[in-house]
């Protein structure tokens, strides 16, 4: 199974039910296809950079899942003919990416240092100072 990004956009003029729906119903066509949703963050409404289908704001949605290589054609026929999408784009992860998402995050909890209930003392004086600057 490979990795992929997709990133979707919706019609911005649609409720937040059929925006849900839609998002829901791509999470279900990979999952039958035999695939996982790694991650799926919701973009939101944004202005489109040019004019689509007459839209000048969509809701973008990204998902990156792991599937077998006919998913993305199951998806990409799944987009064609649901009305809600604008446009899509379905990507292949390398290697290099693929190692980044599969990092495991630490929690705030280790990667703060401990700290202590008192400030820590002041390294010990080696009894030399520091010469002032002199005026010239």
């Amino acid at each position: 199974m490979n990795i992929y990004e997709n990133v979707v956009i919706l019609n911005a003029s649609l409720p937040d039910e059929e925006i849900n729906s839609s998002v829901s119903k791509i999470t279900d066509i990979i999952i039958n296809a035999g695939g996982e949703v790694i991650a799926a963050e919701m973009w939101g409404r944004r202005k489109l950079s040019y004019e689509i289908q007459k839209q000048n704001k969509g809701f973008y949605a990204m998902l990156i899942f792991k599937a077998p290589p006919p998913t993305v054609k199951k998806l990409e026929d799944f987009y064609k003919v649901l009305d809600s999408v604008i446009k899509y784009m379905v990507i292949k992860l390398d290697p290099k990416q693929v190692k980044h998402l599969e990092k495991p995050q630490t929690s705030e909890a280790e990667a703060a240092p401990p700290q202590t209930s008192e400030t820590e003392p002041a390294p010990p004086q080696t009894g030399e100072a520091e010469p002032a600057p002199m005026e010239a």
